[in-house]
């Protein structure tokens, strides 16, 4: 049951510990933050130089789609921490970078249809997505079993009304923060979604995403669909997605179709991204794609407050988390069998 659920949907757990705080002790698994004086430029990516003085770790990836090979990659974390605020650089080998979420596509006959993964028996698509990763940390030490199964404890595969499976945790009280960064909805605005995870099971209607929900705010991003046979909004600048333009519609930028600014195979926009605020926009990230590798450069306060965000309160302990990511992949995602730790260094 265990490894069916590790090969399942989803990334979980959360551990704390004792354990030596020194770089030179530290086990594989573990991301040792170091203390900075000045925090690193979340825009310069892996090029600042404070990344050079974090000891890395590498992180193996597998089980997901479009990576390639076994469906995995390698990723490398660091980790430095200021008075107040944790960084953390994540990078991963990438193949492509995938913007393409469900875009309208004009057809030859001039009219216009979403594309979709033909594959996609529901919340499945594996072809017009976007790139994603995900770490969940269990609040309070409430997520049993992590320390033995890893992020799989949450996931559950198999499962009536899903083509994949569903996440959620044990019981009632286990809790767990998700930061769940979305390359087209959330990351053009320099946010990761702010998410959480409790043990809501699945039912079509009054819960879709099972356990999966979002920290307190509005949507991060609207859909819209056809009205009148074509798009109900365009970017401002009208240029198609595959032709200098977007996939994504930056709210406040959107106005109505005019359907003479494009030919057949121009592609736009199906939804407009809207700026997280408050307890769900408490993590920023700058994510970049060059050369076949995606980066990311993360902060968050070490203490939010928020009743749901786990809270680096104590630099002595130890902090164990999940670590998975999407190639294109609305949830199949590759992930890091077994539990992975943030300690801080004094």
């Amino acid at each position: 049951m265990k490894l069916k659920y590790i090969t399942a949907l989803a990334i979980a757990g959360f551990a704390f510990a004792g354990c030596s705080t020194s770089q030179e002790n530290a086990a594989p698994n573990v991301v040792v933050a170091k203390k900075v004086a000045s925090a690193p430029s979340l825009s310069a990516g892996a090029e600042d130089a404070v990344w050079t003085t974090a000891a890395p770790i590498n992180v193996e990836l597998s089980g997901g789609v479009n990576f390639g090979g076994n469906g995995g990659t390698n990723a490398t974390l660091k980790a430095v921490y200021t008075a107040d605020t944790l960084y953390m650089l994540v990078r991963y080998a990438d193949p492509t970078n995938s913007q393409r979420r469900g875009p309208f596509q004009k057809q030859a006959d001039g009219s216009w249809k979403k594309l979709v993964d033909p594959a996609d028996k529901g919340g499945d698509d594996n072809v017009y997505y976007e790139d994603k990763w995900a770490m969940i940390w269990p609040i309070n030490n409430s997520v049993k079993g992590f320390s033995e199964s890893g992020c799989g404890v949450a996931c559950h595969a198999g499962e009536p009304g899903k083509p994949y499976g569903n996440k959620y945790t044990a019981s009632a009280g286990e809790i767990a923060d998700m930061w769940h960064m979305k390359g087209g909805r959330t990351a053009p605005l320099g946010k990761v979604d702010d998410q959480y995870l409790d043990h809501t099971r699945f039912d079509a209607k009054a819960s879709p995403n099972a356990g999966r929900k979002s920290d307190p705010s509005g949507a991060e991003y609207s859909g819209f669909g056809l009205v009148n046979g074509k798009p109900q909004f365009m970017n401002k600048d009208a240029k198609p997605a595959n032709a200098g333009g977007g996939y994504y519609i930056v709210r406040g930028n959107e106005v109505p179709f005019d359907d003479s600014k494009f030919k057949p195979g121009d592609e736009v926009a199906s939804y407009v991204i809207n700026p997280l605020v408050g307890d769900r926009s408490d993590i920023n990230v700058v994510t970049s794609w060059n050369n076949g590798m995606l980066t990311s450069v993360v902060s968050r306060k070490l203490v939010t407050g928020s009743k749901l965000d786990v809270q680096f309160a104590d630099l002595g302990g130890q902090y164990a988390f999940g670590f998975a990511a999407f190639d294109n992949a609305q949830v199949r995602h590759a992930v890091h069998w077994g539990p992975l730790y943030l300690k801080f260094a004094q």
